[in-house]
């Protein structure tokens, strides 16, 4: 399947403004538990009807919307580097392709945040880390990363193994363009990249987690073929509207400690 993606071009405007966007941007006083570094990303996302998506989240979380529309994304892209604080990293532990499906919510109208569906990886003792230290819906997936020889393309791909629900699948090709820059708040781009928040439950109980690092450097991106079925396998429609694509090189990633939420 071959799409044009729709570029970003959302002028700044004040998204509720309840909703404190710059302060989870600055760095956590505490210490990291673990150090990533994120690489060569591609997101994906189209616009929904809030009321397709809120049903999908857990007690406790509110869908974040921006302009009265929900948003979903398709974001595959590389782990390098994985290790926990006091540790070197170790290269077939540290090192492997993602790809994860999200969408984006706030806690009592604060904190806003990501909420993952889905996470694969192509690593399966990673894979059982995340699922019990951070609680998340990690699946060991099959994957690769196709790279241009002068990085003028990128081809991922991505086929579920465990756990369930399968098919599960990804195959995405895209041509960044256009100079890289930071995203300026208040824009639908900065909505949906820059987030420092994410959520997760085990238990009945809510979770949250922090990260840090510097503001995305992103560029537009055309999408030259996707065939996925991710979004299908996590209870969401694709809406038929090619996705708004953007790319980034990547960023150093700080990783705080998850938390219990008090309801």
């Amino acid at each position: 399947m071959s799409e044009r993606s729709t570029e970003f071009r959302s002028p700044a405007r004040p998204i509720e403004p309840d909703i404190d966007r710059i302060g989870p941007t600055r760095r956590p006083e505490e210490r990291p538990v673990m150090y990533q570094s994120w690489r060569q990303l591609l997101f994906l996302h189209w616009a929904l009807p809030p009321e397709v998506v809120a049903p999908l989240l857990p007690p406790g979380l509110t869908l974040d919307t921006f302009d009265g529309r929900a948003w979903v994304g398709l974001v595959p892209f590389t782990m390098r580097g994985v290790r926990p604080k006091g540790l070197p990293a170790v290269g077939f532990l540290s090192d492997f392709h993602e790809t994860n499906v999200r969408t984006y919510v706030h806690f009592k109208g604060r904190d806003p945040g990501v909420w993952f569906f889905s996470l694969e990886a192509a690593n399966s003792i990673a894979v059982r880390i995340a699922r019990a230290w951070f609680k998340l819906p990690y699946h060991y997936a099959g994957m690769e990363l196709i790279a241009g020889a002068q990085g003028e393309s990128f081809a991922y791909r991505s086929e579920r193994r465990w756990p369930g629900p399968t098919p599960a699948t990804c195959a995405v090709r895209c041509r960044p363009k256009g100079p890289s820059a930071a995203s300026i708040p208040g824009t639908l781009q900065h909505f949906l990249v820059e987030r420092y928040f994410l959520y997760s439950t085990a238990h009945g109980r809510l979770y949250r987690g922090q990260v840090h690092h510097s503001p995305y450097q992103v560029r537009g991106a055309d999408v030259e073929g996707l065939d996925e079925s991710l979004l299908a396998a996590a209870g969401l429609p694709r809406p038929p509207e090619p996705p708004l694509a953007l790319f980034s090189e990547g960023v150093d990633v700080d990783v705080f400690r998850l938390k219990h939420v008090e309801p």
